[in-house]
């Protein structure tokens, strides 16, 4: 789950980590409110939405008078931000920061996350702030400092001495930074953050080190213990389709190809994705319907796919483990039936209960294209996708 930038601050500064004073605002005249509340004379005006490179795109303004904060908001609030991050489709605008400028004499970069390569909290900081850390790491990624921290010591000062004297700060700086990355981590921590990323972070004239952006994205298996965090969702940043996936305990991602996929584990869904670029096509999703998804998830699911304008045929493969195959075909006959299927349909069953699921498919009058193995599936789709087209 993501939050917006004054979301993360504001959660941060509970932590003790420096931050720039701001307030957000719904409106331009609530804009003026809070740089008059801040006193200025220079003011940061940010567009928020939950994408990265909002600058580029017009999304952050510096503003030297209140008339310019008023200005800025109002072309920002409602607008369609294109960043990198969002698409050619954009995110709406429903909402700005205003922030306090900041003198910036350094601008450096920190995130934590993380690594699964050694089931630990990863600290990754470098002296390019302000970059994108994949453009640091493609041309040089000798700039990139990593501290995995043992979960049997914790984070300790150590660690953060490690870290700020890697960016090169000193004297007051490094107390500052300490400071900072016990704050950091003790949040990430207690909240099961799956990443905290500052870009930039920077060091003021004055020696305090302070973090001038935030993004925030927790796990979602870990919410029931944060309902603090709940509370922060902002729905109309997500994808409307995986909003209703949600809401049956479907693991649900949208991707660009034109072959639905519905399938039970994530490890056989990846395998069925990839198996359908090999015979040539490409998968419209991944879809997990879980081990022990009822007749009524399976239903949902099937609409869930075909409710993708792009789709132009359907792929179910399930594997009878936990899953019984004739609970799926029920749940694809009834599916089916309901929405009036216009599109191949191409169902694999194996496992537990297999030919009473064959025998449900085979009985339900419906044109459904029966598979032996994966591999016949994925052909089969195909094969019925470029006919129909």
């Amino acid at each position: 789950m993501n939050i917006h930038e004054y979301q993360a601050k504001e959660i941060l500064r509970g932590s003790g980590v420096k931050v720039p004073d701001g307030g957000v605002a719904y409106t331009p005249e609530e804009a003026v409110e809070v740089a008059e509340g801040l006193g200025g004379p220079i003011w940061v005006v940010k567009a928020q939405i939950h994408a990265g490179g909002r600058g580029k795109g017009g999304g952050v303004k510096i503003a030297k008078s209140i008339e310019e904060v008023k200005e800025f908001a109002t072309e920002m609030i409602g607008m369609t931000l294109v960043t990198h991050q969002t698409g050619p489709e954009g995110k709406e605008v429903g909402r700005v920061y205003i922030e306090d400028g900041c003198d910036i004499e350094r601008e450096l970069y920190i995130s934590l996350l993380v690594d699964r390569a050694t089931s630990r909290i990863t600290i990754m900081a470098s002296t390019e702030g302000g970059v994108e850390i994949e453009e640091v790491a493609a041309k040089t990624p000798e700039k990139i400092l990593k501290v995995a921290v043992d979960p049997a010591s914790g984070f300790q000062s150590f660690h953060a001495r490690k870290i700020a004297y890697g960016l090169g700060l000193e004297g007051n700086q490094v107390k500052s930074a300490i400071n900072f990355l016990m704050g950091l981590y003790k949040t990430f921590e207690e909240l099961d953050a799956s990443i905290v990323e500052i870009n930039p972070l920077v060091v003021t004239g004055a020696g305090e080190v302070v973090a001038l952006d935030a993004k925030m994205n927790f796990d979602d298996n870990a919410l029931f213990r944060h309902n603090k965090i709940v509370v922060l969702r902002d729905e109309s940043e997500e994808d409307p389709t995986e909003l209703d996936a949600a809401k049956f305990d479907l693991n649900y991602v949208k991707l660009d190809g034109n072959i639905g996929c519905m399938v039970n584990g994530a490890g056989l869904a990846m395998a069925t994705m990839d198996i359908i670029k090999l015979y040539g096509g490409e998968p419209a999703n991944f879809l997990d319907v879980g081990g022990g998804a009822s007749k009524e998830r399976v239903t949902a699911a099937f609409k869930l796919i075909l409710s993708d304008p792009n789709v132009e045929g359907l792929l179910v493969n399930i594997f009878g483990g936990i899953m019984r195959c004739d609970v799926i075909a029920e749940g694809v006959v009834a599916a089916a039936r309901e929405v009036s299927l216009t599109v191949p349909l191409v169902v694999r069953l194996a496992g537990t209960n297999v030919e009473l699921g064959k025998n449900i498919l085979q009985q339900s009058g419906l044109p459904i294209i029966a598979a032996d193995d994966l591999g016949d599936a994925a052909k089969k789709a195909v094969k019925a996708v470029e006919e129909a087209s």
